[in-house]
């Protein structure tokens, strides 16, 4: 099934769950987005997806810009999590206008107040996590938690070595940070969740395909094709972080 065919709440669910579940972001009770990811869906769907206070302006904005109705319109999900066209539609100058203004001071610790339109903002969520939280800005600082967190809180795609009854092995690219860059390395084995209790965010994986991770959970397959496009959209952020760590903004 490809996002396009998928339900929009159920797709988002499957991403925003990992961190949900851990605390940092969404409402309480993480059980509801799991049930949901594995497509019990409920009444209150849109309304905990807005409670996402760092997606959902993305959403708002790319929704408005590509011209379409519903901010979880499975397209406009694929664009934020993974990547596609569809973030080309939305000017970069009327993106940070709109995010300056949905943020306020909440996220002033990141790059957000100096970016310009020249820098190519993207709704996509590899921006929120390198542009607009201040790990990037702590990582000369605070070694290797602040690279850790952005390692787990980026979306990663891999490609399933094993599966075990609630674990799968992944060899993916974790971001490295050399002193002065920030950039993907060589490929090592990741140990993630699919499946807890006999609920999983996405199907069981099979050796060799590839998927995406949030945190320590694997989400969704992808296609190769989507695996790309999340790469592109990740190298437009990593190119302003590491213009900003130059300059030591």
């Amino acid at each position: 099934m490809t996002a396009v065919d998928m339900d929009g709440p159920v797709l988002f669910a499957r991403y925003a769950y990992p961190p949900n579940e851990l605390g940092y972001c969404g409402p309480d009770d993480p059980s509801v987005l799991l049930r949901q990811a594995h497509g019990i869906s409920a009444s209150g769907d849109r309304d905990r997806a807005r409670q996402f206070d760092g997606a959902w302006p993305y959403l708002e904005a790319l929704a408005v810009s590509a011209g379409i109705d519903d901010p979880l319109d499975p397209r406009v999900i694929e664009a934020y999590w993974v990547g596609g066209d569809l973030l080309d539609s939305l000017d970069s100058g009327k993106l940070l206008q709109h995010l300056r203004t949905a943020f306020g001071e909440r996220e002033n610790t990141g790059f957000l107040p100096v970016l310009e339109e020249r820098d190519r903002a993207l709704a996509h969520h590899s921006f929120h996590v390198l542009l607009v939280y201040p790990w990037v800005k702590l990582l000369r600082k605070r070694g290797t938690v602040p690279l850790s967190v952005l390692q787990n809180c980026r979306i990663r795609w891999g490609v399933v070595e094993d599966v075990g009854e609630e674990h799968a092995l992944v060899v993916s690219s974790p971001l490295e940070f050399d002193g002065k860059k920030l950039a993907r390395g060589t490929p090592v084995t990741q140990r993630v969740r699919w499946s807890v209790d006999g609920r999983s965010l996405a199907a069981m994986p099979v050796q060799g395909a590839v998927v995406t991770m949030h945190w320590d959970w694997l989400c969704d397959s992808i296609t190769a094709e989507q695996s790309h496009a999340l790469d592109a959209a990740e190298d437009s952020a990593l190119q302003i972080a590491n213009e900003m760590l130059s300059t030591g903004t």
